[in-house]
């Protein structure tokens, strides 16, 4: 496919089923204006010696810099003609295009030519032939319950223990300790007043262990072995003696399980209103994991069902999203040398994850655009509403933050993505079944 303007030649070759080569002549007379500019800017900043600024004759310019200014020319031709290019080729990108150009010369034509990455064409499925899978949302008694004992653990009030208790797992020790490798204290070997609850296995191997059966105010010299992969040069495989003492030993007082402990806990007037607090909260947490876990077995589904050529630019922008993101998330939290190998594993191993995104992202498009489903002003001031509320902020204010900050297209996208999502499941066969199977469905 060709196409011809006054000054820019197009050809349009189809080299795969998202990949366009577009080859482009820039007719002479765009070149020579293209090296007048160039010429003229240089003169205005060229300092020569026997000319004034501004003076300089082209002559000389082109003696002097003849040699490197035809590659900023090819940049300027380049960035003025590729837009043009594409829009006369009526292409739409969905990557940065690969360049190859030849050497700019005054009164000559300027080829170039742009590999382009295209939107995929897709031949949707029966949306009514797709099948999910939705696991059954059910609550039982045993674990409100047990959530309660877990609600009373975490409330519990620690306890100082008569002098003469023995110090058992479960108890908490507080301690002072000075430790010493080959005779000689070493950073971090030594606390005052630190709490350690002995059966966490907080500290290294055989400290805690060393520590049942003391009692408030004793004394212990406990021995133990650093692991050889510690992660110190100085502690590595090495013997060390800590010189403890026993300040207190203390326990959890658990609160009996009645109203006032429920009202302890906030707005409840009755242990039966937190039971029902309870019930709410994981029922609302299991129905949002169902309708994940919903929506991972239609798409699943709907890419099973579509075949299509993924662009491997856009792939690859997915995955280096990711590793910023994973970047982004755990910098300054691991150790860098650790964060480096996690990224380095992603990077060969994250790219087939990074393909599933890609592809869903086109599946929901195409069906967007196939079922014309839209997100407006109406819909996304909705979104804004609610967001606002959670964050305890003014909406026009939140509204502004996302126009400014460039993430107003994001809600829009999310939005609209939840509206294909509610076609998928009005259109496909859902199945409700039970929360182990779905999970072995999804491992199958």
């Amino acid at each position: 496919m060709g196409s011809a303007g006054s000054e820019l030649t197009v050809e349009c070759t189809e080299m795969g089923p998202v990949i366009r080569r577009l080859s482009v002549e820039v007719d002479p007379v765009r070149v020579d204006k293209a090296f007048e500019r160039a010429y003229r800017d240089l003169a205005k900043t060229a300092r020569i010696k026997g000319f004034r600024p501004g003076k300089v004759p082209r002559s000389v310019l082109q003696r002097m810099y003849g040699a490197s200014l035809p590659d900023e020319i090819e940049r300027m031709l380049v960035s003025e003609t590729l837009t043009e290019a594409i829009e006369k080729a009526e292409v739409v990108p969905v990557s940065e295009p690969d360049i190859e150009a030849d050497r700019p010369e005054a009164g000559s034509v300027f080829r170039y030519t742009a590999q382009i990455e295209v939107k995929p064409e897709i031949e949707l499925p029966d949306l009514s032939a797709l099948s999910g899978q939705s696991p059954r949302v059910s609550v039982e008694d045993d674990e409100i319950e047990a959530e309660l004992e877990r609600m009373r653990e975490r409330n519990a009030p620690w306890v100082e223990e008569p002098e003469e208790t023995v110090a058992a797992n479960g108890h908490t020790l507080m301690l002072d300790f000075v430790g010493c490798v080959d005779g000689e204290t070493f950073q971090g070997g030594s606390a005052k007043g630190v709490d350690l609850q002995l059966g966490t296995g907080t500290m290294v191997p055989g400290f805690e262990e060393q520590l049942l059966g003391v009692r408030s105010g004793e004394d212990r010299q406990i021995e133990i072995t650093f692991p050889d992969d510690y992660g110190s040069d100085e502690l590595n495989g090495k013997d060390a003696v800590f010189d403890c003492h026993i300040l207190a030993v203390k326990r959890r007082e658990v609160p009996a399980l009645d109203d006032e402990f429920a009202k302890d806990l906030g707005d409840f007037e009755t242990l039966e209103d937190l039971r029902a607090r309870i019930r709410d909260d994981l029922t609302g947490r299991r129905d949002e994991s169902a309708k994940q876990a919903l929506q991972r077995s239609l798409i699943d589904a709907l890419i099973e069902a579509s075949s299509f050529e993924v662009p491997p630019g856009v792939i690859d922008r997915q995955l280096q999203s990711q590793l910023r993101s994973m970047h982004s998330q755990y910098q300054g939290r691991v150790p860098d040398e650790v964060l480096q190998e996690q990224l380095g594993r992603m990077q060969e191993e994250g790219r087939p994850a990074a393909e599933r995104r890609v592809r869903e992202a086109f599946l929901f498009d195409a069906i967007a655009e196939a079922e014309s489903i839209e997100v407006g002003e109406a819909d996304v001031g909705v979104r804004l509403g609610e967001m606002a509320e959670a964050q305890g902020v003014d909406v026009e204010k939140l509204r502004g933050m996302a126009q400014q900050q460039g993430w107003l297209h994001a809600v829009e996208q999310e939005l609209r993505d939840q509206k294909v999502f509610e076609l998928l499941v009005s259109r496909a066969r859902v199945e409700e079944v039970e929360a182990d199977e779905e999970a072995e469905a999804t491992e199958a």
